[in-house]
């Protein structure tokens, strides 16, 4: 079972949510709705996963057992939803349709509150959302598509952000091609570096 972060996993009835502290979770959380895998340390019968609250500042971190995951949806998966979700007249899925004609040489998908739309059917979206798209990039980024890609967004009814995903962490695209160096967020920690896609890992 490969699990990577920003996937979201539903988990079965009854499921424990581990080492989790806030007391909302317990109130508002229930295995109808998936969790998302965050960035930590995979430990080998625990995965590191974050909980979505009602209000946009509730999130919560913590651990569930590999062995209680029943479904993954994946951020490239939910792509097939935009079509017919009850959303799509939403400025981000119209966005992502809009996206999803083009072709690209990288696999990509959506996270964020309109993946978690897509994946729920939970009305967590709003005509001021931003969409939050992940690029899995192996190997570094070709400049030409990246300025079509960048190009594409300056084109869509909402605003985009961009995170690419490579095998040592994940970064921000604005500020790669802003700066040349960027804050890799990494499974031990963010770190400062112009090699996203060859740093070592400490």
């Amino acid at each position: 079972m490969n699990i990577r972060p920003h996937d979201l996993l539903w988990l079965q009835a009854d499921t424990p949510l581990l080492d989790i502290k806030e007391s909302w979770v317990a109130q508002q959380w229930n295995a109808q709705q998936p969790v998302v895998v965050r960035r930590d340390v995979m430990q080998q019968d625990r995965i590191p996963i974050g909980v979505r609250g009602s209000a946009r500042h509730q999130r919560a971190a913590g651990w569930v057992r590999r062995e209680d995951v029943m479904r993954i949806d994946t951020p490239e998966a939910l792509m097939a939803r935009a079509s017919d979700s009850p959303f799509r007249a939403f400025p981000t899925v119209v966005a992502l349709m809009q996206l999803h004609q083009q072709r690209w040489s990288w696999p990509w998908g959506v996270t964020g509150s309109t993946g978690f739309a897509l994946a729920t059917g939970l009305p967590v979206l709003h005509a001021t959302s931003d969409l939050d798209l992940l690029i899995r990039a192996p190997l570094p980024l070709q400049t030409e598509e990246v300025a079509a890609w960048q190009q594409q967004l300056a084109c869509l009814p909402c605003r985009a952000d961009t995170q690419v995903e490579t095998p040592v962490g994940a970064f921000a695209l604005n500020e790669w091609l802003r700066e040349g160096r960027v804050l890799l967020k990494t499974a031990r920690g963010p770190r400062l570096t112009h090699l996203p896609w060859t740093e070592e890992m400490r």
